[in-house]
C-alpha cells in the first residue's frame, strides 16, 4: 500500500539528512520526497510518499517522532489534496507540434517552451494525471522529464 506522510520539521541544516537516513537504515524506500517552507519561516514541511503495510507505516511514524527537529508527523488519507509539477521536453517537428498542442490543451498543460526540434510542456496536477500526460506524449519521443514529487495537504 502507498502512504503519504506530512512531516513538519524545524528549518535548520541537517534535518533532511536525518530523516532520509532513518528510511535508509531500515531499508525503506522513498518514492517521492518534497520539502518546502511553510507559513512559518522557521518550519518546513516534508511530504514523503512510500510503500509498505500498516506495520511499516506505524514504525516510520514512531521513528520520525523520535527525531528532535521533527515537530509533527501526520499520515494523510485518501481525501488529502495532492499535486505534482512536471516538465517534459518532447522531440517534435512542425507536423507533430499540432498533435502535441492538442494533447496539452486536453490535459490543461502549458506550453512552456518551443524550439525548432522540441516543445516543453509544464503540467501541475494529480500525480496520476502527470502519468497520463507522460504516457500520451511518450510516442512523440520524450527527450527529458523532471517531476517535483508529490506535495499534499489534509483537507479541511
Amino acid at each position: 500500500m502507498k502512504y503519504t506522510l506530512s512531516v513538519l520539521v524545524e528549518n535548520r541544516p541537517g534535518v533532511l539528512s536525518r530523516v532520509v537516513s532513518l528510511f535508509s537504515r531500515r531499508g525503506y524506500n522513498i518514492d517521492s520526497l518534497a520539502v518546502g517552507a511553510t507559513e512559518n519561516p522557521g518550519v518546513s514541511r516534508m511530504t514523503i510518499v512510500g510503500q509498505g503495510d500498516n506495520y511499516i507505516l506505524e514504525q516510520v511514524e514512531k521513528q520520525l517522532n523520535k527525531i528532535v527537529p521533527v515537530i509533527k508527523v501526520r499520515s494523510l488519507g485518501a481525501d488529502a489534496v495532492r499535486a505534482e509539477l512536471m516538465l517534459v521536453r518532447i522531440g517534435c517537428d512542425t507536423q507533430s507540434f499540432g498533435e502535441i498542442n492538442q494533447i496539452a490543451a486536453l490535459m490543461k498543460a502549458e506550453v512552456a517552451s518551443v524550439s525548432r526540434h522540441s516543445v516543453t510542456l509544464k503540467f501541475a496536477g494529480d500525480p496520476e494525471k502527470c502519468d497520463t500526460l507522460f504516457d500520451l506524449v511518450r510516442p512523440f519521443g520524450v527527450k527529458e522529464v523532471t517531476r517535483t514529487g508529490v506535495i499534499a495537504l489534509e483537507q479541511g
